[in-house]
């Protein structure tokens, strides 16, 4: 077998809203895409009792052993779907950790996507969407790399030949825990994505839309609230917005040389915070 060189991309939310809690989960719905920001995933069969899960790059520092391709490789033994192969798998983190652009599980979305085509295992669609969801509820989106709408219901409606974004990622010297975050959605929103349309990737409607976890995130982090203040400002973005549950925020231009003269406007007043020019896929 050939050792598998993979691209990880970023996830982000051009919109979220929560719409409910169902058990432990709350129920959300979100417009996604991804940009080429990307973790390398390198994949090779091994002659070994146990499997190896190996980080390296500039965001590898401080990642658990029960991480999300970890537990993905655990599963997937538990259920004898790797036949009891054993894989070293090494992951070179360029995606920043606890930034609400969903590296762990695209990482573990990834590795399961390989495995699938490469026919080491064998799954269904019923099936592989209940193993995604064994391992983290944002997963299934990895599947595939494209734009997305995921709907309340917790469906998922994929789209191609989309306007593209120019993106200024920003994150700030410190990360949010995804679980404090929801912990304190008190208020829910209406479904308003159950119809999705490719309208909804414009600029015109994604300007009108919002990311839910905001106002809980900027009063816990005001740090996060002073940034997206400063971004607005410059080069007149499209729209500012964090994604997921933070901690980074989201500048979107139409245009490349805008989006480059914004980062390096922004690192003369935030000298030591991480950003990121980059394009959606």
């Amino acid at each position: 077998m050939r050792n598998g060189h993979l691209k990880s991309y970023a996830k982000i939310n051009l919109a979220l809203h929560v719409t409910g809690k169902k058990k432990l989960l709350h129920k959300i719905e979100s417009i996604v895409s991804f940009v080429k920001l990307h973790d390398l995933i390198f994949i090779k069969k091994i002659n070994s009792k146990n499997h190896q899960v190996l980080f390296n790059g500039k965001f590898s520092k401080n990642i658990k052993k029960k991480n999300t391709v970890q537990k993905l490789l655990e599963i997937l033994d538990q259920s004898n779907l790797l036949k009891n192969q054993k894989f070293e798998i090494k992951i070179k983190k360029n995606i920043p950790k606890e930034a609400g652009l969903g590296g762990g599980s695209m990482n573990a979305a990834t590795v399961l996507n390989f495995f699938i085509k490469r026919k080491i295992v064998n799954l269904n669609q019923i099936q592989i969407k209940k193993l995604c969801s064994l391992i983290g509820s944002d997963v299934i989106l990895g599947i595939k790399f494209s734009n997305a709408i995921l709907t309340s219901n917790n469906k998922i409606k994929k789209f191609s030949n989309l306007p593209k974004y120019y993106v200024l990622l920003v994150k700030p010297n410190f990360g949010c825990s995804t679980k404090k975050i929801y912990s304190d959605v008190k208020k829910f929103t209406k479904p308003k994505f159950n119809n999705p349309k490719k309208q909804m990737f414009s600029p015109n409607y994604l300007v009108c839309q919002n990311n839910a976890l905001e106002k809980i995130a900027f009063l816990k982090y005001p740090r996060l609230k002073n940034i997206k203040l400063f971004l607005q400002n410059l080069n007149t973005p499209l729209f500012v917005r964090m994604t997921g549950s933070g901690s980074s925020v989201i500048a979107y231009y139409q245009y490349s040389k805008d989006c480059k003269l914004a980062k390096v406007q922004f690192q003369r007043k935030f000298k030591n915070y991480w950003c990121n020019v980059s394009k959606t896929i």
